[in-house]
């Protein structure tokens, strides 16, 4: 059986390893240094170390594999192929080049389109009506490398980052399993990805969260449920950072500018005016509180409606 060593770090590479652990021979695992968490900043480590010690399986945390030396351990192991599945560090050529087999990356989305570090976020926000996982043989280049399999899933109307995410870190170990003995054994060939086709998926930051009003309601809708649970969508309200975790957009036009709020027509609840149509609050969530129902938000801050959120 062929030896395998994985890298990865976040819940979305766990699946995969743990089809790994059930269907090969992992030999060692890559990860993420442990890092500090909570309110006590005390370091915790990455769900791939917790399940690969749960596992047996040796755990190497480099800060870097830039160097050759780095990448010792590696060679130690000496792998017919390494898995990577949301890792973190990009991969120079002695770690590319080390395994008979190359690296085998497991990538959120239908490559060409959204290349990068987050490509759910991006195919949500962009209103893709599809997304899915790719298998592809890894190269210097974020994420250029040829494919070798891929397979899509339906963005549905209520997915989230949430959502999305679960679904395709289940899809990716699927495939992983079902396909890789074919890529160790020369029955699954790669395909060149069109450059022409390229899209980015650029980082997510914290500040990315915000909302823009004067934007329509779809595009603020899929903004919202992209930024769900990381980094949260957020807007200003009397000055304080208000949290919308979840809302429904509408055709329906508001006389009112981007932001203004405006009671629901049964009055329970809030809608929101946009630069095209508007949105209904579902869930909120103003700074250092708790989650709220809008209607329960709106019984105890009744000075919300006619109000206006800013950008």
């Amino acid at each position: 059986m062929s030896k395998i060593v994985f890298m990865g770090t976040p819940d979305f590479s766990v699946p995969g390893l743990q089809k790994l652990i059930q269907t090969q021979t992992v030999v060692g695992v890559v990860t993420q240094p442990d890092k500090p968490a909570g309110r006590g900043q005390q370091l915790r480590p990455s769900p791939v170390k917790v399940v690969a010690e749960a596992a047996g399986i040796p755990v190497y945390q480099p800060k870097s594999l830039r160097s050759e030396e780095a990448a010792a351990p590696l060679r130690a192991w000496q792998p017919d192929v390494i898995v990577v599945a949301a890792f973190g560090q990009i991969l120079r050529p002695h770690v590319l080049d080390l395994p008979p087999h190359g690296c085998v990356n497991v990538h959120a989305s239908l490559l060409p389109r959204w290349r990068g570090a987050s490509p759910i976020q991006h195919a949500l926000m962009a209103g893709d009506a599809e997304t899915g996982i790719c298998l592809m043989r890894m190269d210097p280049g974020m994420d250029t490398g040829p494919v070798y399999v891929c397979q899509s899933t339906t963005i549905t109307a209520t997915d989230t980052a949430a959502t999305l995410h679960d679904r395709l870190a289940e899809m990716g170990a699927t495939l992983l399993a079902e396909r890789l003995d074919d890529i160790l054994h020369g029955r699954l060939t790669t395909t060149p990805q069109d450059d022409a086709q390229t899209t980015y998926a650029p980082m997510i930051k914290k500040e990315d969260g915000r909302i823009q009003w004067t934007q329509p309601a779809a595009v603020i809708d899929r903004h919202i449920r992209a930024m769900t649970p990381w980094p949260g969508a957020f807007t200003l309200w009397q000055g304080q950072a208000l949290k919308i975790l979840a809302a429904r957009p509408s055709l329906d036009h508001l006389a009112g500018v981007p932001g203004q709020i405006f009671p629901s027509k049964g009055g329970q609840t809030a809608v929101v005016a946009t630069g095209s149509g508007s949105l209904h609050l579902q869930t909120v969530q103003l700074s250092g509180k708790r989650a709220l129902d809008a209607a329960e938000f709106l019984r105890g801050r009744p000075d919300f409606i006619g109000s206006r959120l800013e950008d």
